[in-house]
């Protein structure tokens, strides 16, 4: 007769302590692991990335600017209060703070579709594009690289089987980011799952 193994309190603490030592040491699937950004005002290729000016005064991009269908939906990338929506020098732009408090400025339209003081969620239209689209990011007084906040949609990996059948259907697509942040481990295949 074989007897089953009783595993003790220290073994059975000792195994928690090594899973959740690899968790937290980051071990895990990048697959599973998605940084949470958001989706890009408009369905538009970049035209001009952003490009940090060398002083304050100088020349730069501020921010992103897409080469937009004129008329393409403008959509806020997060919710937030509308702090500005008017022109200015002859182009229209909309400001929307963030929870957070950072502001996003959505510049270059050829329409605005909100007021000063409206509260808009994510995904809600601003305005609507001209044949470019400004996407700016500041913290405070200071422009900020929006481009590691914008993702793209990914849907969840999941399983197919092989006998023909089906499977289930994917989940609803989620924003990710092309950049997650992944603390990888020795001999990780980084190209993997994106």
């Amino acid at each position: 007769m074989i007897r089953p193994r009783i595993i003790t309190r220290p073994a059975a603490r000792l195994v928690a302590a090594l899973i959740t030592s690899c968790l937290l040491s980051g071990i895990v699937p990048a697959s599973s692991v998605v940084a949470a950004c958001w989706l890009a005002p408009v369905d538009a290729p970049i035209s001009d990335p952003y490009r940090p000016p060398p002083c304050r005064w100088c020349a730069g991009n501020r921010g992103i600017e897409y080469a937009t269908v004129p008329g393409t939906p403008v959509r806020a990338v997060a919710g937030g209060t509308v702090t500005f929506a008017g022109t200015v020098v002859d182009r229209r732009y909309v400001v929307v703070e963030h929870a957070d408090g950072r502001r996003a400025t959505y510049g270059l339209l050829s329409s605005i579709g909100v007021s000063a003081g409206d509260r808009v969620t994510a995904r809600s239209i601003v305005g609507t594009a001209g044949p470019t689209t400004h996407f700016g990011l500041r913290d405070g007084d200071d422009y900020v690289d929006p481009t590691s906040e914008i993702g793209r949609l990914a849907y969840t990996v999941r399983l197919v089987p092989l006998d023909g059948s089906p499977g289930a259907p994917p989940g609803p697509a989620r924003p990710r980011c092309e950049t997650p942040e992944i603390r990888a481990f020795p001999g990780a295949n980084h190209g993997r799952g994106r």
